[in-house]
């Protein structure tokens, strides 16, 4: 974007300001950009210096499809990768295993071994893009493996920066692609925390996502202070593992959905900062004033894309990303108008990712920090969302924390019934939905869909048959058995689970001998 200190105008020569601030007297309520509370922002200049991060989700069924998509959207302007796994990959199941079948390559990219990996990240600089991985029950194996194939191209580990979603918690909450109980899933997690902290020190641990909450029907106020409650969670149990609240706290993020509510969704993520240094500070002690900072991914919303009508879905995903923007987002995802209906196409991703390149080239939005910041309207609401969602963050320790609460059912039974009343109002009329319940087309035209070939299945499983035969089985077979015991113990994971997956051990075979000894969560509520 170019230097902060340069001169911007209007079309009208009308210069533009840095930031705007409300008269002296009233800039503590709010903040400065870049300082504590963070209400305006995370970095003094926010865009002026660096546009966010544009990172579309891609996941094409194979790895050698899911490259070229890759490829694709870097050719045409991506600066960050975003990997979507499939359903198999996601519960630790191989693509040969019973429970895969009619999934393999359906909802992303399946991914069994090191061999996989290689092929979806064929001839990507590692070194010089960043990667999210939106991964959570397997999320160690599938940034070891990362890991692997960066050092198997020469590189070394802490040149390599990206996020691993790694957030269980939300998964027993809304989303429900858990494998073991919670607290096997939270050994893992701070495992995680700890071998990236001295072996990838650029990555970014862990992604606290209030996105799968908010799809599943969370209000604005309940994703901050569900999202929040989780974070709380998280860095307890790294500090109860004996790590530093400023070694972990820097290398947390966070990943936010934005829906149609313009203004509502910018207050929140302003309200979300403001409340998240607040606790790092005064609950966690934290001093460096990274700790302080809630860094965030946002896409936007999928919940709200329509299948009727598909290319309202272009404005509605454009305002959605704007909101973002005006959020201050350190990244973003735009849907495509067609993923009510499949996987994009590549028409639909491109036109997702140009409306994210005319929102930072063409409308102005990036010229100054915090557009909106001193708006009677968007303070009231910023005000407002943090007094909904401290009193649910209140409500939740007074339950024992995030993790009782969740077992308790309280989480899900709060977003089954904001769901309900959504969509209740669309039935009723009262809550209107361009193309579904109002300006109904009658005469609606089929578009193009993305198809994932049973073909590209079939070579899956060769694939896996492969490598198999190939491997040296005596020397998994034991690697696998020292994950287990190590898992039986209490030293870090980790290094045994990258040993094995080094000796082509597969995901589901590294996830299997966690199963033994962990067991498979089954809710009670």
């Amino acid at each position: 974007m170019g230097d902060d200190t340069s001169s911007r105008t209007t079309d009208s020569g009308i210069e533009i300001d840095p930031i705007y601030e409300p008269p002296r007297g009233e800039v503590a309520a709010i903040g400065e950009p870049g300082s504590f509370p963070f209400t305006r922002g995370v970095y003094p200049d926010m865009y002026r210096g660096r546009l966010w991060t544009m990172r579309q989700y891609a996941g094409m069924g194979s790895a050698d499809e899911t490259n070229r998509r890759f490829r694709y959207l870097l050719d045409h302007g991506q600066t960050g990768l975003s990997v979507a796994f499939d359903l198999p990959t996601q519960m630790g199941l191989d693509s040969d295993h019973p429970r895969a079948e009619g999934e393999v390559g359906k909802t992303g990219v399946a991914i069994d071994s090191i061999e996989d990996m290689g092929r979806l990240l064929a001839g990507i600089p590692l070194d010089q893009v960043s990667t999210s991985m939106t991964i959570n029950a397997t999320a160690p194996i599938l940034l070891l493996l990362y890991e692997l194939v960066a050092e198997e191209q020469g590189l070394d580990p802490a040149t390599l920066s990206g996020t691993v979603q790694n957030d269980l918690l939300k998964e027993y909450a809304a989303r429900g692609t858990y494998i073991y109980p919670p607290q096997p899933s939270m050994r893992l997690i701070t495992d995680l925390f700890a071998y990236a902290g001295e072996r990838i020190p650029r990555w970014n641990t862990i992604s606290i996502s209030g996105y799968h909450m908010r799809e599943a029907g969370a209000t604005a106020a309940h994703e901050i202070a569900f999202t929040l409650a989780n974070g709380i969670a998280y860095v307890q149990a790294a500090v109860d593992a004996g790590l530093a609240v400023d070694d972990v706290a820097p290398r947390l993020s966070f990943f936010f959905a934005c829906h149609m509510h313009f203004f509502e969704e910018i207050a929140k993520f302003r309200a979300a900062r403001r409340m998240w240094a607040a606790i790092m500070r005064d609950r966690f002690g934290a001093k460096d004033p990274r700790s302080l900072t809630l860094r965030f991914h946002t896409q936007t919303g999928g919940a709200t894309l329509t299948a009727q009508q598909p290319e309202n879905n272009i404005v509605r995903t454009a305002l959605e990303a704007m909101a973002a923007v005006l959020g201050g987002t350190q990244s973003l995802h735009t849907n495509s108008f067609d993923e009510a209906l499949a996987l994009p196409t590549e028409q639909a991703v491109k036109i997702a990712l140009r409306t994210q390149q005319v929102l930072g080239f063409e409308t102005g939005v990036a010229e100054t920090v915090d557009p909106l910041g001193g708006s009677y309207y968007v303070e009231a609401l910023t005000d407002e969302l943090e007094r909904i969602a401290t009193d649910i963050v209140e409500k939740i320790d007074g339950m024992g924390g995030a993790v009782s609460a969740i077992e308790a059912g309280y989480y899900q039974d709060e977003i089954h019934e904001a769901a309900f009343r959504i969509q209740r109002g669309i039935e009723t009329g009262e809550r209107i939905v361009v193309g579904v319940n109002r300006f109904v087309d009658a005469d609606a035209r089929a578009v193009e869909l993305q198809r994932i070939s049973a073909e590209e299945t079939a070579q899956q499983m060769e694939r896996l048959a492969e490598l198999r035969s190939s491997r040296d089985q005596t020397a998994v077979d034991a690697a696998l058995l020292e994950v287990e015991e190590t898992a039986r113990g209490t030293g870090n994971l980790l290094p045994r689970m990258r040993e094995a997956l080094r000796l082509r051990s597969t995901l589901g075979e590294v996830s299997d001998a966690l199963r033994r000894v962990f067991g498979e969560y089954r809710p009670s509520y």
